[in-house]
């Protein structure tokens, strides 16, 4: 008891951070959001035709991006809708950094009409984890 006492600060911070790493993904699984893996991206891409929606920031896009992705940062999503309006019937794959910023993302399309959409789980640091290719 005495380790907790003089160590809650430290264990604050560490639930804190295990909450901001996986919150994000759980939350996803919890609104209803289909989540998707890196491979399961690439099947939706190559056999579907996905659209592959990319909710980073500019500077975070430049560094790295999945190739033939479109781009829209998170907070421009609701005022650029109407420029996705011939993706309501496609499978719509979306991306962030860790996947928490595309889960608020698909939600905002659901509730938009689209149908299909999927929030890449662990984001574009998944992507790179399994080694897939990136363009700059």
């Amino acid at each position: 008891m005495d380790f907790v006492v003089q160590n809650i600060w430290l264990i604050l911070l560490t639930a804190m951070s295990g909450f901001m790493l996986f919150g994000g993904g759980l939350m996803g699984r919890l609104s209803g959001i289909k989540q998707v893996g890196p491979q399961q991206a690439v099947m939706l891409f190559n056999h579907e035709d996905a659209l592959v929606l990319d909710v980073r920031e500019q500077s975070e896009y430049q560094d790295g991006h999945i190739g033939r992705s479109k781009h829209i940062p998170l907070g421009q999503l609701k005022s650029q809708l109407g420029n996705l309006d011939k993706y309501k019937d496609k499978p719509v794959v979306v991306v962030c950094r860790t996947g928490s910023r595309s889960g608020h993302a698909c939600g905002i399309l659901r509730k938009a009409g689209f149908e299909n959409v999927s929030n890449l789980s662990g984001g574009i640091m998944a992507w790179e984890q399994a080694g897939l290719p990136k363009e700059k």
